[in-house]
C-alpha cells in the first residue's frame, strides 16, 4: 500500500492513496480518532482533501500521523436502501450503448440490476457518488466536453461512479436519465437525501409523463417576507433596495463545516472588504454585508441609517428627498436620513463593492450563514427591486470608526496583476515545458468569469504529461484547475467541493481577496512561491 501527501494550498493537503476502499478506510480512521489541527474533510475517489492548521502542526508532521492510521475498510452493516424511480431518457443513453457495444436497453437493465453504495459526498449539495453497480458501467468516461448545464435530477454515470445532479449545473457526465426526487431539500434533516453508507437502487420509472418533461425546479427559495417591524409593531429602520444592478448578493464570511453535505464554505468574495466595512460601522466582523458585483445599485435609507461601503473604488453618491445630490467618501461610516438614496457607481478599479448596515442585517439564515453560494444556489436569494433589508438591531455594537484597508491597489481592465501561487497538488501531470509557460506567459481574464471562479486564457495552452482521466478529488479555495482544453480556471468563493480536471496550483491566501476583484479583461501573471514537494510512504 502507498499514501502520497501532496500540498493542495497553505492549509489543506490531498491524500493519494491505492483505491476507495483504502480512502474510505482512512476516513473511517479520521473520523472515529481526529487529529488535532485537522479541520474539513473532503473525500474522493481515491483521495481526501484534509484542511489543517499549520500552526499546530506541520505538513511533514501531518503526512507523518496519516501514514500511521489504519487504512483496511472494514466492513459495515448494509446501509438502508433507498429506491430512486427513473425515466431512462437521457441525451447520453445512446452514445454510453454505443460506448460499451450492448443496446440502450441492456444499460437500463445494468444500471437498475444491482445496489450501489453511497461512497461519499461533494461537487454540490446533495450530490453523492455512487460506487459499484455493474462493473460493465464502471468503464463510461467522462464527456470530452463538459456541458455548461445539466438538469436537476439528471442520473448520469462516468468515471467508475453513478450520481444524481442535485441543481442545475455544469458536469461532464453521461446522462441516463432523470428522476423526480429531489436529492437536496432544506426542509429535510439532513437536507441532502443520501448519506454515506446507505445503498441506492435505480427503478425504471418507463416513459416520462407529458407534464413532466420539464427540468425540475432547485430549492432556491424566498426568504420570508420581512415586515420592517419591530416585536412591539413600530417600524424599523432598513435599507430598501431600488436598484439591485449587475448582482447584489447577502455575503458573510461563510458556511465553513458543511463539506460533509457537500456544501461549500461560499462568503464574500473580498474578506478584507467586507470585514473592514463592518468594523466602519461598529458591527461584529463576520457580520452580512451586501456584495455588489460592478454598480448601478441604488439603496433607500427608510429612517435613520449608517451604512458603510468598502472594496471597489468608484463613485458614492448621496441623493437627498428633495434632489439634492453629493459624493460621499468610501472607506468610511455614512448616516443616512429617512428617505436619503445611496448610489453607487461604476468600479473605477476592482469589481465588489461590500455595503455594511450598522446593527445588521436581519435575514434568516440558511445552514448558519447569510451567504448566498452562486453555484449551489443555497442561502437568501439575490437581492431584487424592493426588497427591505431591516436592521437587526443596536445590541451589542461598537462605536463607528476608522478601518483602513492597507493592500496593494486594486486592478483595472486591461492591467497587468500579479498573483503569488504555490504548487500542487497535481503539478506532476504537467509537462517541464507547461510549467515554465504557467509564469512566464500573461493570462487574460475572460467574460465567462463569475463567483465560481476565474476563466482565464493564454496564448498557449498547458499540455499535461499524464494524459489519464483523473478520479474526482477535492479542490481548495485558490486552486488553479486545468480542464482539457488547457486554459485554466481559477477556482473562487462558490468553486465546487470536487473536480475531475487536475490542479497544477493554489492562489496564495494572501492574494484570494485581490483575485475577487480583479476584471474581465486584467492580464495576470503568477510568481510561482512554493515548490511541489510530495510526501510518500511504502508499506
Amino acid at each position: 500500500m502507498s499514501l502520497r501527501v501532496l500540498p493542495a494550498s497553505a492549509r489543506s493537503v490531498l491524500v493519494e492513496l491505492d483505491d476507495l476502499a483504502q480512502t474510505l478506510g482512512l476516513l473511517a480512521s479520521l473520523q472515529a480518532s481526529p487529529i488535532a489541527g485537522v479541520g474539513e474533510i473532503v473525500p474522493g475517489a481515491r483521495t481526501l482533501l484534509l484542511e489543517f492548521d499549520p500552526h499546530r502542526l506541520s505538513r511533514e508532521a501531518l503526512a507523518a500521523q496519516l501514514a500511521a492510521r489504519p487504512r483496511a475498510r472494514r466492513e459495515a452493516q448494509a446501509g438502508a436502501v433507498v429506491e430512486l424511480p427513473v425515466h431512462y431518457d437521457g441525451e447520453d443513453l445512446a452514445e454510453v450503448a454505443g460506448l460499451l457495444g450492448i443496446t440502450p436497453a441492456e444499460v437500463v437493465r445494468r444500471h437498475t440490476g444491482s445496489d450501489w453504495f453511497v461512497a461519499f459526498t461533494g461537487f454540490a449539495p446533495g450530490f453523492a457518488y455512487l460506487s459499484g453497480g455493474d462493473e460493465l458501467l464502471q468503464r463510461v468516461p467522462r464527456r470530452s466536453s463538459p456541458r455548461t448545464r445539466i438538469p436537476p435530477g439528471a442520473v448520469a454515470v462516468a468515471g467508475g461512479f453513478s450520481g444524481v445532479y442535485p441543481k442545475a449545473s455544469p458536469g461532464g457526465w453521461q446522462i441516463l436519465g432523470q428522476t423526480p426526487v429531489p436529492m437536496w431539500d432544506l426542509d429535510r434533516d439532513p437536507p441532502a437525501l443520501l448519506q454515506p453508507g446507505q445503498r441506492v437502487r435505480f427503478v425504471d420509472a418507463g416513459a416520462r409523463p407529458v407534464e413532466a418533461r420539464r427540468a425540475l425546479q432547485g430549492d432556491a427559495r424566498p426568504s420570508p417576507a420581512m415586515s420592517g417591524e419591530d416585536e412591539g409593531g413600530a417600524p424599523r429602520a432598513a435599507l430598501a433596495v431600488v436598484q439591485p444592478g449587475l448582482q447584489a448578493l447577502l455575503q458573510d464570511l461563510g458556511r465553513p463545516g458543511q463539506a460533509g453535505q457537500g456544501v461549500s464554505a461560499s462568503g464574500a468574495m473580498d474578506r478584507g472588504a467586507l470585514r473592514a466595512a463592518n468594523r466602519l460601522v461598529g458591527n461584529a466582523a463576520d457580520a452580512a454585508c451586501i456584495e455588489v458585483a460592478q454598480g448601478g445599485v441604488v439603496l433607500q435609507s427608510r429612517g435613520d441609517t449608517v451604512v458603510a461601503v468598502t472594496g471597489a473604488a468608484g463613485p458614492l453618491t448621496l441623493v437627498a428627498p428633495d434632489g439634492r445630490r453629493w459624493a460621499v467618501p468610501r472607506q468610511a461610516p455614512v448616516a443616512l436620513g429617512d428617505g436619503d438614496r445611496l448610489h453607487l457607481g461604476e468600479p473605477e478599479a476592482g469589481v465588489r463593492s461590500y455595503v455594511a448596515l450598522r446593527g445588521g442585517i436581519d435575514r434568516a439564515q440558511v445552514l448558519g450563514s447569510q451567504a448566498f453560494d452562486t453555484l449551489a444556489q443555497v442561502g437568501p436569494p439575490p437581492l431584487a427591486a424592493g426588497d427591505l433589508l431591516p436592521v437587526r438591531g443596536a445590541a451589542g455594537l461598537n462605536a463607528v470608526g476608522d478601518a483602513e484597508l492597507h493592500r496593494t491597489p486594486l486592478p483595472r481592465s486591461g492591467e497587468c496583476v500579479t498573483l503569488d501561487i504555490q504548487l500542487g497538488p497535481r503539478t506532476d501531470w504537467f509537462t517541464p515545458e507547461a510549467m515554465a509557460l504557467l509564469a512566464a506567459q500573461e493570462w487574460t481574464v475572460t467574460p465567462q468569469s463569475n463567483r465560481v471562479g476565474l476563466r482565464i486564457q493564454g496564448a498557449e495552452p498547458l499540455t499535461r504529461a499524464v494524459t489519464a482521466e483523473l478520479p474526482s478529488e477535492g479542490t481548495a479555495l485558490g486552486a488553479i484547475q486545468v480542464p482539457a482544453s488547457g486554459q485554466p480556471v481559477l477556482f473562487l468563493a462558490d468553486h465546487p467541493l470536487t473536480g475531475g480536471y487536475p490542479v497544477i496550483g493554489c492562489i496564495a491566501p494572501w492574494h484570494l481577496d485581490l483575485a475577487g476583484q480583479i476584471p474581465v479583461g486584467t492580464r495576470i501573471r503568477f510568481h510561482v512561491v512554493a515548490g511541489f514537494t510530495p510526501i510518500e510512504f511504502r508499506d
